[in-house]
């Protein structure tokens, strides 16, 4: 089976042909450590992350390189509003980045670039591309340097927009511009910015552009052709737009593939800082574990806009447990291979939903299986649902989710997904109109101290 996946450029779903046989280039745009990271911002992780594993299970060697943005107006305002070094506020928020990524499981890319230790690669970018035509130093004594639009045709490709009807570039003092849609490639330094925030060049002393960083960073590791370019659908226009833009008027073919993900939202809203209706990583955590957090991310499509909320979250936690509780009832099993059901759906440009149900089929079978007393049968099942729990970052033997917090903790979660499975079982036999085996499973529960009680919404158990 072909991967295909849907590349935002074209707008088309296409077989995946990499520029190398056996190899996958991936490169995606990391966030910007001004803030605490919340759901909206890890979701592109987990998703990227999905595909990485995935573009792995399939034999392809992964160069992936996430960046970070450490150096950004939106840093130096935010750190001279909480009275502390711009460069202290970046790293602090990149350590709880990091611990947020970790907290989920998002594997580490291959290598994953500061903005600021790639100042030299950015200036002789933008030395190429005023070399080229394409670039220029403003005439005002700011030091800056702006790409001009109107000397690429191809500018606003990528979203197919033309240039007279976008907005013009709201990241420089337009004074300097020929055009108010030309956009900053270095900034020069202003009397109110920290010594710090700048580097020498060649029109004087300043900071890069949010868009030249990346094209900077990705020609670095992955050449000036790579497959796959990623990142939150909010970075189509301007921040993708203006690095393709950049890139291939620098002589550069830069990206082959184009994906982004969708927005997590609240109220209809893109969950954001300026909104106030973010939800931060550690504050969701007291609630739920990591992998249960996971779970719910990985469960909707990269494509599609989820509406975040602590009663979906539960839901989808529920669910989640059940595939643990088969787990737990078929202890020491190695992965095996994934259904071809499930491959299909990850090789449809990463139908995670699909998968996600072929993986609870296969639970409600390894289960049936269980129950009809065949335990071999049952423990292939078993072996199918660690492979695909794998690929998607959710083996709950995975060392990196680490150990519950505490005995307390770990009891109920131990008990919780052995009621679960029983409680699996107890409606497979409802299912099949078997009243007498469903009544014994909850007397079997009930004798264990445990009282189960029906509801609208389902089952709920407590200690009796």
């Amino acid at each position: 089976m072909t991967f295909r996946l849907y590349d935002s450029a074209t707008r088309e779903v296409r077989d995946f042909v990499p520029l190398e046989e056996g190899k996958a280039g991936l490169y995606v745009c990391g966030l910007t450590v001004q803030s605490e990271p919340h759901v909206g911002h890890v979701r592109s992780g987990v998703n990227f992350d999905v595909l990485q594993r995935w573009l792995r299970h399939l034999g392809y060697e992964v160069t992936f390189i996430r960046n970070v943005t450490d150096i950004d107006d939106k840093i130096l305002a935010k750190s001279a509003e909480q009275g502390r070094p711009w460069y202290n506020l970046a790293y602090d928020m990149q350590r709880q980045l990091s611990a947020a990524y970790a907290a989920l499981n998002v594997a580490a890319p291959t290598y994953e670039p500061l903005a600021t230790g790639h100042v030299p690669e950015m200036v002789e970018l933008i030395a190429l591309l005023i070399e080229r035509g394409h670039a220029y130093a403003a005439e005002d004594g700011s030091s800056d340097v702006y790409f001009d639009v109107r000397s690429w045709p191809e500018y606003g490709a990528l979203t197919r927009q033309g240039v007279d009807d976008m907005e013009p570039a709201g990241d420089a003092d337009p004074r300097g511009k020929r055009d108010p849609r030309d956009f900053a490639l270095w900034k020069g330094r202003k009397d109110s910015e920290p010594e710090t925030a700048s580097w020498p060049s060649p029109w004087g002393r300043g900071r890069p552009g949010w868009h030249i960083e990346c094209s900077a960073m990705a020609g670095k590791y992955l050449g000036t052709a790579f497959d796959i370019h990623g990142g939150g659908v909010d970075l189509r226009f301007p921040h993708h737009e203006n690095e393709l833009a950049q890139s291939r008027a620098a002589g550069q073919h830069f990206a082959s593939y184009w994906m982004h993900n969708a927005w997590i939202t609240t109220a209809g809203e893109k969950m954001s800082k300026s909104l106030g209706n973010s939800l931060t990583i550690p504050a969701v955590l007291q609630r739920f574990r990591g992998i249960e957090l996971r779970y719910y991310l990985v469960a909707a499509h990269y494509r599609s806009h989820v509406e975040f909320s602590f009663e979906a979250l539960e839901e989808a936690a529920s669910g989640f447990r059940r595939v643990e509780g088969f787990l737990e009832r078929m202890p020491d099993i190695e992965g095996g291979s994934v259904p071809a059901a499930f491959a299909a759906a990850m090789n449809d440009d990463l139908g995670t939903p699909a998968a996600v149900a072929v993986l609870h089929d296969t639970v409600r079978e390894g289960n049936r299986l269980l129950g009809a007393g065949d335990e071999a049968g049952a423990r292939a099942k078993a072996a199918e649902v660690r492979a695909m729990l794998a690929v998607l970052g959710l083996d709950p033997a995975d060392p990196a989710w680490g150990a519950p917090a505490g005995n307390d903790d770990q009891l109920t979660h131990a008990v919780d997904v052995l009621v679960a499975g029983l409680l699996e079982q107890r409606a497979q036999a409802r299912a099949a109109k078997d009243f007498a085996a469903a009544d014994a499973i909850r007397d079997r529960i009930k004798a264990a101290g445990v009282e189960v009680t029906d509801t609208p919404d389902g089952p709920k158990w407590s200690l009796a």
